[in-house]
C-alpha cells in the first residue's frame, strides 16, 4: 500500500433541523459576528428570518455582507476593508458554494488586511500563514463540497481571466452544519448543476492518480448516494431523503477532492470559467461524459486494467443489472452521465457562447495531471468539440 496523508475535517453537525445549534455554535466565538450570504437567497428563503433570530441574541453584533454571485478578489478585499478593525470573532456563511467560499477568503484574509490576490495560487507571489478567524460553513446547495475543503476559490472573468484558489490547511472551516431542510428551496436548475457537480468531484476523486484507500471508500459511499438520489431531488425536490443523500454526497465530494485532487473536468471548468461567467456546475455537468469517454477509450487503448476497473466499479452503482462483462459497466456510467445532463436540462457550453474560437486558449491553459491517464491537446481539443 503507498504511502498518503489525510487533511483535516471540520467538526460536523449533519442531520435534518441542526440548523437549530447555530446560536450556541455562535455564541462560543464571541459577541460580534460577520454573516456572509448571498445577494438575495438568504432574505427570501423561509429559514433566512428564522436563522437571523437565532443569531439576533442579547449582546450580540451581527454584520452582514452580501456576495452576488462567484466570488472575485475585488469582493473579498472589500469585505476585509470594510471589517479588518471590526474586531470580528467568527465568519459564517450561509449559502452554495459560491457563498461559502467567499466566507473561507474574507475569514484568511482578515487578519492580514492584504489584496488576496496576492495570495492566490498561479497568481499572486505570497504565501498565506495560515491565520483566520473561525470560520462556519452552513452550505444550502449539495454540490461543491466548499464545507470540507481548504480552499476557496475566487476569479476574475474576462480575455485574461483566471480561477484560482486561496489554499491554506487551516482554512479548512472549523465547524460545518448541514441541515438537508435548507436545500429543499433550491430550484431543479440549481439543483441538477450542484449535484453534478458533486457527482463529477466524487468520480474524478475515485478516479486520481493520488486517491488512497480512504478516499476511495468515502468517493464510493458518496457515489452510492448520488446514484440513489439525485435525480429525485431534481424531480421531488421536497423529498427529505434525496436532498439528506445529496448533501451527504456533497460533503464527502468536499473531502475526497481535498485529498486525492481532481482531473480534466475540473482542469476545464478553472479555465472555462476564468474567460466565461458559467456557472461552475454547468461546466463540469456540460464536459463530464464526453471528457469521460475520451479518457476511457485511451484506457482501453494503452491497457490500464487498475483505472478501467474503477470505471466497472463505479458502473455497477448505476444499475442493477448484473453479470455483464466489464466493459458494459463502464459504458453504461458513460451513457447515464448523458442521459442525465439532457434529462435535467443541464445546458451546453455553447448556450453560453463558447465557440470553437475560444478552443486554442482554454486547452492551453487546462491542466489534468490526477486524471487516470493523460489526455494530449488533441484529445482536449475533441472533448471541448464535442462538448459545444
Amino acid at each position: 500500500m503507498k504511502a498518503f496523508s489525510f487533511a483535516a475535517t471540520p467538526q460536523l453537525h449533519f442531520g435534518a433541523g441542526k440548523i437549530s445549534m447555530l446560536s450556541d455554535i455562535a455564541q462560543a466565538y464571541g459577541n460580534k459576528v460577520l454573516l456572509v450570504t448571498g445577494a438575495q437567497a438568504f432574505e427570501r428563503s423561509p429559514w433566512g428570518a428564522s436563522i437571523r433570530q437565532q443569531l439576533d441574541a442579547p449582546g450580540r453584533e451581527i454584520l452582514h455582507y452580501r456576495i452576488d454571485g462567484e466570488p472575485t478578489p475585488t469582493m473579498i478585499d472589500d469585505a476585509v476593508r470594510r471589517y479588518a478593525g471590526e474586531g470580528i470573532r467568527a465568519v459564517i456563511a450561509i449559502g452554495g458554494g459560491s457563498v461559502l467560499d467567499a466566507g473561507k477568503a474574507i475569514a484568511a484574509m482578515l487578519p492580514l488586511n492584504e489584496p488576496v490576490k496576492d495570495y492566490l495560487e498561479g497568481v499572486g507571489t505570497r504565501n498565506h500563514p495560515g491565520s483566520k478567524i473561525p470560520f462556519v460553513a452552513i452550505p444550502t446547495t449539495a454540490g461543491t463540497g466548499s464545507e470540507a475543503t481548504k480552499n476557496a476559490v475566487l476569479s476574475e472573468v474576462g480575455e485574461h481571466g483566471y480561477k484560482r484558489s486561496l489554499r491554506h490547511n487551516n482554512f479548512v472551516p472549523d465547524v460545518a452544519i448541514i441541515d438537508p431542510l435548507l436545500t429543499i428551496t433550491c430550484p431543479p436548475a440549481t439543483t441538477a448543476a450542484s449535484g453534478m457537480d458533486a457527482f463529477t468531484q466524487l468520480l474524478e476523486s475515485y478516479l486520481s492518480t493520488a486517491a488512497n484507500p480512504l478516499t476511495d471508500a468515502w468517493a464510493l459511499e458518496g457515489l452510492r448516494l448520488v446514484a440513489r438520489s439525485l435525480r429525485r431531488a431534481y424531480q421531488q425536490g421536497e423529498d427529505p431523503e434525496a436532498r439528506a443523500d445529496m448533501a451527504l454526497a456533497a460533503y464527502l465530494s468536499g473531502v475526497t477532492l481535498a485529498n486525492a485532487g481532481l482531473g480534466v473536468v475540473h482542469g476545464f471548468a478553472s479555465s472555462i470559467g476564468g474567460y466565461f461567467p458559467i456557472p461552475h456546475g454547468v461546466i463540469c455537468s456540460a464536459l463530464m461524459r464526453v471528457t469521460n469517454q475520451v479518457t476511457v477509450r485511451k484506457l482501453r487503448t494503452t491497457g490500464n486494467k487498475e483505472a478501467l476497473t474503477r470505471y466497472t466499479t463505479v458502473g455497477k452503482l448505476f444499475t442493477s443489472i448484473a453479470n455483464q462483462p466489464d466493459a458494459y459497466y463502464a459504458d453504461h456510467l458513460l451513457e447515464t452521465i448523458g442521459i442525465w445532463a439532457v434529462d435535467m436540462h443541464i445546458p451546453t457550453l455553447g448556450q453560453y457562447g463558447l465557440t470553437a474560437a475560444d478552443t486554442e486558449r482554454i486547452v492551453s491553459s487546462t491542466d489534468n495531471k490526477n486524471n487516470p491517464v493523460g489526455l494530449n491537446k488533441e484529445e482536449m481539443t475533441e472533448v471541448l468539440e464535442l462538448s459545444h
